[in-house]
C-alpha cells in the first residue's frame, strides 16, 4: 500500500482533487472541524508500521498515531 490520501469532491461540477497525502501505509481517519470551522483536524493512523517510519518524529524512529490541524493562512473558513 502506498500513501493514503484525502480527496475533495465538488458536488456541483463533479470535479475531484487531492487535498492531502499521508505518510506511507497510513490511514487518513477522524475528520472533524473546530466549532468556528476555521480549523480542520485529521487523524493519521498506522504510519508505515511495517518498515519503521520516521513520522511524525524523525529522531525517535517510532511511527505514531497523530492528529494534524489544518487551517487557512488568511484565517478564513474551511468549506
Amino acid at each position: 500500500m502506498g500513501n493514503n490520501q484525502m480527496l475533495l469532491g465538488n458536488p456541483k461540477t463533479g470535479e475531484i482533487k487531492r487535498f492531502l497525502v499521508g505518510p506511507k501505509e497510513c490511514e487518513i481517519i477522524g475528520l472533524t472541524w473546530s466549532a468556528d470551522k476555521e480549523t480542520m483536524f485529521v487523524g493519521i493512523q498506522h504510519p508505515d508500521e511495517k518498515r519503521g517510519s520516521i513520522f511524525p518524529n524523525k529522531y525517535s524512529g517510532i511511527p505514531r498515531l497523530s492528529v494534524i490541524a489544518i487551517y487557512r493562512n488568511d484565517g478564513g473558513v474551511i468549506e
